[in-house]
């Protein structure tokens, strides 16, 4: 599952090109994630563009300035074989680095020349966590690469009817933020009764059920650690490392152990009880989630997931939201 803050059809026509490391990658994590479907696609190593390819894009001409929306022309029908990217522009600003939260605003354009919408149009830049699987194509794309940076990528788009066509998008960097590895605040004693957490000097929590502990009727959220940042809202992507367990203490995922932090939407993809357990809490804030099976897979056990009518126990570090 692709979560994304993306302005409706426009942007996920931009940015279809941009969240496939490679033409056909459509296999899927086996690791589960607190969501109603499994993880987005593992990254594949991509193959490397040809000779032809890197001509292409050193054929496409840009017009306009930087911050401003440039206008690409080029002999249609623009094809690449593998994904391509040409810096047209070095940066001067701060450096990208893998981890950190970066904005860009970034132009369409598919292989026929027709523009498919901008980010500049619309006035809806798109941030994202450098090195987010679902962003796979741009990890190496930015690598080594600068704020004010302008660069072009291109790549192969698989239809639903099984033919492909080339997407060109010109991208360009406006600002970049480190984000933190674990929640940063100060230490909130909980409430008596709950689940206990422990934290190893790395950060990832384990946790201790109370002999007897009952999952509660309504959601609890816990702040183990309080943030200093802004409040978590609505209609927000929010990065958190997070691990999750039942009730009999049993460990069923967590993000520490696969080493990658996990983004997802305030607005859907995940269980109702991340949706409210997170909103209006700061950033950089640890929460202890103690979610009924209503507001997690549901308060059956139908068959339809695993964890279908089982009460769950979270820990969330919110360590970035945009």
């Amino acid at each position: 599952m692709k979560l994304r803050t993306s302005a409706g059809a426009v942007a996920l026509a931009l940015t279809a090109a941009l969240t496939l490391t490679a033409c056909g990658d459509d296999g899927a994590d086996s690791d589960p994630q607190p969501e109603e479907s499994s993880s987005s696609a593992a990254a594949t190593e991509a193959p490397a563009p040809t000779a032809e390819d890197v001509a292409a894009l050193e054929a496409v001409t840009v017009e306009g300035e930087p911050g401003e929306e440039p206008k690409l022309t080029f002999e249609a029908p623009l094809e690449v074989s593998a994904p391509t990217t040409r810096v047209v522009d070095e940066g001067d600003g701060d450096a990208l680095a893998e981890g950190s939260r970066v904005t860009m605003q970034y132009i369409a354009y598919d292989g026929n020349a027709e523009r498919l919408g901008s980010t500049w149009e619309t006035d809806s830049p798109e941030t994202f966590i450098l090195g987010d699987q679902n962003y796979g194509l741009l990890t190496d794309a930015l690598d080594g690469q600068k704020v004010g940076a302008r660069i072009m990528v291109a790549n192969s788009v698989a239809g639903n009817d099984g033919t492909t066509q080339t997407v060109l998008n010109f991208l360009e960097i406006t600002d970049t933020a480190p984000t933190p590895s674990r929640a940063e605040g100060t230490a909130v004693e909980p409430a008596e009764g709950l689940p206990t957490v422990t934290l190893a000097d790395d950060g990832a929590p384990s946790i201790e059920i109370p002999e007897g502990y009952e999952a509660p009727d309504e959601l609890v959220s816990q702040p183990l650690i309080k943030g200093d940042g802004e409040k978590v809202t609505a209609d927000q992507q929010v990065y958190v490392q997070y691990s999750g367990w039942t009730l009999d203490g049993e460990q069923f995922d967590s993000s520490w152990e696969r080493g990658v932090p996990f983004t997802f939407s305030m607005q859907g993809g995940v269980i109702p009880g991340w949706i409210d357990g997170v909103k209006g809490q700061p950033v950089g804030s640890q929460l202890l989630l103690v979610i009924p099976a209503d507001q997690a897979y549901g308060a059956e056990d139908d068959g339809s997931h695993e964890l279908a009518g089982k009460p769950l126990v979270f820990v969330v570090d919110v360590l970035a939201a945009w």
